[in-house]
């Protein structure tokens, strides 16, 4: 072939090696443009170690794209294949695939909330944790009965259970220590961790906001005067340790020995029957200028106070007749 011949040739082939760069950077383009077809807001997990090709089927699944390919390819052409963080992230609706991988490369993880309830147990609050299944539970160790503090905690998907309860410890902790310097003088504990038991006690015995500093006062003022707490809630504990009893106590129970059974032991028991909020440590720690001695439930939910015990068995008569009433 001559050179006047091959000119020709080269022309057309240079020609569509351009026209296939052409498309094929078109293509790319238009799938870095191209949204999915989720038409709500969607989660999308990638666990740590995952691979493109493993976090592009994902996106497939979630509906986040067309085609796994186009993730790939996109990510390849901008570089970022080996940028990918794990994590959870929440991707609205319509969000294109260059968008997506954007988020990703930032690590911008979606972070869930986790409500942790006043008066709830080291062993309740396990079983909740463990039923939203986005904890990881490595070398995990269950913490001491009354060491977290109930609030709002957000964390991650795929999170350690036990960076989670530290957060918690290290709030209650906190609390405990600014509370102790600033507590009531007469108070007679010789530990914040005494007074952490009777809190997570008056926690227990209502949930009338209210009343927690009145209650609180009845028991220390029973603890000054060395008489027995006499509290249900401690008895409970010592029979299922922080999972629901499901019934009412049994008059036996409340005769049983046991570390926790405030009618047969005197003081404290010895760690507290659940964790405290904010508000029954405060209310123990200044405690309301009360003599009261006793305390019954009133029939509205609350509960009636009394100084003397003839005053309470007369409580105690109003609400047995109210029981009574209400069957």
């Amino acid at each position: 072939m001559t050179r006047k011949n091959f000119l020709p040739i080269f022309v057309m082939l240079f020609s569509l090696a351009g026209l296939v760069l052409a498309i094929s950077g078109g293509v790319i383009r238009h799938a870095a443009r191209t949204a999915g077809t989720a038409t709500n807001f969607t989660f999308l997990y990638i666990k740590p170690g995952d691979g493109l090709l493993v976090v592009a089927n994902s996106a497939l699944k979630a509906g986040l794209v067309n085609r796994a390919w186009h993730f790939s390819v996109t990510a390849k052409q901008k570089n970022l294949e080996t940028k990918l963080k794990a994590g959870e992230y929440r991707i609205q609706p319509g969000q294109r695939v260059q968008d997506l991988l954007q988020t990703i490369v930032a690590g911008k993880s979606h972070y869930r909330r986790l409500i942790v309830t006043e008066g709830v147990s080291v062993a309740q609050l396990e079983l909740q944790m463990t039923e939203t299944g986005m904890f990881s539970w490595r070398d995990y160790k269950s913490p001491d009965e009354g060491s977290l503090l109930p609030e709002t905690y957000f964390y991650t998907r795929g999170g350690t259970a036990s960076a989670s309860i530290q957060r918690m410890q290290d709030a209650m902790g906190g609390l405990l220590d600014a509370l102790w310097e600033q507590r009531d003088a007469t108070l007679p504990f010789k530990t914040k961790e005494e007074a952490l038991i009777l809190a997570s006690i008056v926690e227990k015995e209502t949930g009338v906001s209210s009343e927690r500093p009145l209650v609180a006062a009845v028991f220390v003022n029973r603890l000054k005067k060395k008489m027995r707490l006499q509290s249900d809630p401690t008895v409970v504990y010592g029979i299922t340790y922080g999972s629901p009893l499901g019934r009412p106590l049994k008059r036996k129970e409340l005769r049983e020995q046991t570390a926790y059974n405030t009618y047969r032991i005197a003081g404290l028991p010895p760690t507290p029957i659940a964790n405290p909020g904010r508000a029954a440590l405060e209310a123990v720690f200044n405690p309301a200028k009360v003599s009261f001695l006793y305390f019954v439930a009133d029939g509205t939910g609350g509960h009636a106070f009394a100084k003397t015990l003839r005053e309470h068995n007369q409580n105690v008569a109003r609400w047995r007749k109210f029981q009574a009433e209400s069957r």
